[in-house]
């Protein structure tokens, strides 16, 4: 998708200030250089700012200026801070906090999954569980769709309305996850018997068995990411915020 000025201009500075060109602690240039520099007005200049701002990357006050914050208050589930975060190079605290955080998040909502499944929640994982293995055997399909709307459906099943709504914030996080573990020779053919294991376990109210499994997963798809990432020139296409929408790989 082609984007507008105001999209593109906040994207060259997300992309600087990810990549380190203005530190943190330092301020941006003055307005009248930085409009002049990027080739915008000065008003699309504020509105990109105030994004960032937004996006936990800057602070603006009286007589400070607007100065770069360090990473610890970056917005670290909004799709553009991954995006750039993606074409720096993802350091390896990123994957560690993620498969932390799935380690915390998935085997609950999978649990519970299995205790309180009804027969539309069950027939969600299914269909989606159907397009995983129509993308292996056949290709021409879209596996990681299928994947995310997999885990989307297990959470919605987990009949949790906060645990349903974390697949939409922890979906930037997860798709870039996704992208980089189905790089792997094999990877999503390897991983769909796991996948299947899951939904049998959900379907059979097996809730330790449906723990067990999702952690194997869990565990497996880290493997296959340190694997990937030991690979020289490796980079994922930008998270795209409509097929983004759940977890695993």
């Amino acid at each position: 998708m082609i984007k507008n000025v105001f999209g593109t201009t906040v994207d060259l500075l997300g992309e600087a200030i990810v990549s380190g060109r203005y530190p943190v602690g330092e301020s941006l240039p003055a307005e009248p250089l930085l409009s002049e520099e990027l080739g915008v007005s000065r008003s699309v200049l504020r509105e990109a700012v105030k994004s960032l701002v937004a996006k936990g990357l800057l602070t603006t006050g009286p007589k400070v200026g607007t100065r770069v914050l360090p990473d610890n208050q970056w917005n670290w589930f909004d799709p553009d801070v991954i995006a750039w975060l993606v074409k720096k190079g993802l350091p390896t605290e990123f994957v560690r906090d993620l498969q932390d955080l799935r380690r915390v998040v998935e085997p609950a909502a999978v649990r519970l999954a299995a205790q309180r499944a009804d027969a539309q929640d069950l027939a969600a994982i299914e269909s989606a569980f159907a397009g995983m293995k129509r993308a292996v055997e056949q290709g021409g399909d879209d596996y990681i769709t299928h994947d995310l709307r997999f885990h989307q459906s297990l959470l919605r099943a987990s009949g949790n309305r906060m645990l349903a709504q974390m697949s939409e914030v922890l979906s930037a996080l997860l798709q870039t996850s996704f992208e980089i573990s189905t790089r792997k020779d094999n990877g999503p053919a390897s991983s769909l018997s796991m996948h299947r294991e899951v939904l049998d376990a959900v379907t059979a109210r097996q809730p330790e068995r449906a723990e067990q499994v999702i952690l194997r997963l869990i565990d497996s798809a880290r493997q296959d990411i340190d694997e990937v990432l030991s690979q020289p020139a490796i980079r994922t296409r930008r998270p795209r915020q409509t097929d983004a929408v759940a977890l695993t790989s």
